[in-house]
């Protein structure tokens, strides 16, 4: 007796995020499975959500679940909820820390970051700009957030600020607890478009997720204050989570993070300065470190008033970092190539 599976109602697997380059890796003997999406990853389980709504995986032996993100597409047994197989990821966010021999992913299949700081001591462009390589290297569309603009006395010069971050860089001035926040968001959260918010601990995270998902909610995230003698805020989200959107969409929330290694983001890097790639290739030397050496393009650029010095100190710093802690080179763990995802 041959079993015959109905087809998908292919319009709440497109609501989920589900499209072509997810599709088109099933091979005829998985037709009968069904694709779900990973809502959150803990030590020993996961879950999902299917066209159905949420399903507790039921994991293989020997499953690590760390190698799974919120967010990834996965393949299921209907009748058991058995996970069999992993899709390819579309763009996966992921960052290497000192103790972990692996990157530590944050999430998958992401479309567009929204990079959350405030309006005060904790406006850091180093930092900001480690968020940014992070998120160019992925192939995905960075967002500057800026919250607390209300204890600033010019909280446009912030905006400024981040403006010089990235060319083309969209910055936001928002209050995450107001209801205008989902409006002013709404460019990037449309019906199958994935969200992550990230960014230190009190600056506005989970009131931002909270107020995106509305009442679709199931459980809101747990929101912290900051001492404003520093602006540093206690970790308030634990986990990485899925969640819906009001309006449509996904939004991943993700835990604060104080340190940010730069590890294999060489092309994140010239994405996020380039005003200086573009100069490297008019130095007169293939190997110039635009210090010291005669006929630096960069170096004039800075004596012509064109290019800040200190962007100049702030790319030494990172291509070194990126230079001495990137491992040698091996395969993806399922990201794409920059420049070759979808756009829509």
């Amino acid at each position: 007796m041959v079993t015959v599976t109905p087809p998908l109602p292919t319009d709440r697997l497109a609501a989920l995020g589900w499209d072509d380059f997810f599709s088109s890796q099933i091979l005829p003997a998985q037709a009968h499975l069904l694709p779900a999406r990973i809502a959150n990853v803990h030590r020993a389980r996961l879950g999902a959500i299917g066209v159905d709504g949420p399903i507790d995986l039921v994991l293989p032996h020997h499953t690590n679940t760390g190698d799974y993100a919120v967010g990834d597409w996965v393949l299921v047994e209907p009748q058991t909820d058995l996970l069999v197989h992993r899709l390819q990821r579309r763009t996966v966010l992921e960052r290497r820390v000192l103790s972990a021999r692996t990157p530590q992913l944050a999430g998958a299949n992401i479309d567009t970051l929204f990079i959350v700081t405030s309006c005060n001591a904790d406006f850091n462009p180093a930092r900001l700009e480690r968020y940014l390589a992070l998120t160019n290297q992925a192939g995905i569309d960075p967002v500057i957030l800026l919250t607390k603009a209300d204890t600033a006395d010019n909280p446009e010069d912030f905006r400024q600020q981040a403006l010089q971050l990235q060319r083309d860089l969209p910055v936001v001035l928002i209050n995450p607890r107001a209801p205008e926040a989902a409006a002013l968001l709404a460019p990037w959260c449309g019906a199958g478009r994935t969200v992550a918010v990230i960014g230190s601990s009190g600056v506005g995270k989970s009131t931002l997720v909270n107020t995106l998902a509305g009442s679709a909610i199931d459980q809101p995230q747990v929101t912290g204050g900051i001492r404003e003698s520093d602006a540093k805020g206690r970790h308030t989200t634990t986990a990485r989570s899925l969640h819906p959107i009001a309006s449509g969409g996904w939004v991943i929330d993700t835990p604060g993070m104080r340190t940010l290694q730069v590890s294999d983001v060489a092309e994140g890097l010239d994405t996020l300065f380039a005003e200086i790639t573009e100069l490297t290739p008019l130095c007169k030397f293939r190997d110039c470190t635009h210090e010291h050496e005669p006929g630096c393009a960069v170096q004039a650029a800075i004596a012509a008033g064109r290019l800040d010095p200190e962007r100049l100190a702030r790319w030494r710093k990172l291509h070194q970092e990126n230079r001495d802690s990137t491992p040698p080179a091996k395969g993806t763990r399922g990201a794409t190539p920059p420049g070759r995802r979808r756009k829509s």
